[in-house]
């Protein structure tokens, strides 16, 4: 077993660097492996090429971002094998009903919104991490 194994690998993907970089530092490096992407599509590319067993515990999506929204981006990350039993936890600046149940409806468990509390954050990442090993392909 790696020292990895035991930590909660979370993928965010988010055009705004600031708030990468509050995930990276916020969330404490001893409890989780954080990979990000700015760009949405070299997000896809990553989640296209995932090997089974290499997908992460827990998804940080941005709804608002050019080029692919987050919403779109969901479903086709649900839609590959490797990466379809991830839960998805949808960050946004926009707190209304329709986007909160847009992203709900294309398969974000959960959903959180900017500016957000990090602990609040923290309990998200863990539900969504317990219910990422439930859903896991067994191997």
């Amino acid at each position: 077993m790696t020292e990895n194994d035991n930590k909660i690998r979370v993928t965010a993907v988010d055009d705004d660097e600031t708030i990468l970089e509050i995930y990276e530092t916020g969330l404490s490096p001893d409890a989780y492996s954080v990979k990000t992407f700015s760009n949405p599509k070299k997000a896809k590319e990553h989640f296209l090429s995932l090997k089974p067993g290499d997908a992460p515990h827990v998804i940080l999506m941005d709804i608002m971002m050019p080029g692919i929204d987050g919403i779109s981006l969901m479903h086709d990350i649900h839609s590959m094998d490797a990466a379809a039993h991830v839960p998805i936890i949808a960050v946004s600046g926009l707190n209304d009903a329709a986007t909160l149940n847009d992203a709900l409806l294309f398969g974000a468990m959960d959903y959180i919104v900017k500016p957000f509390n990090l602990d609040v954050l923290e309990l998200k990442i863990k539900k969504a991490y317990e219910l990422s090993l439930k859903r896991a392909p067994k191997s």
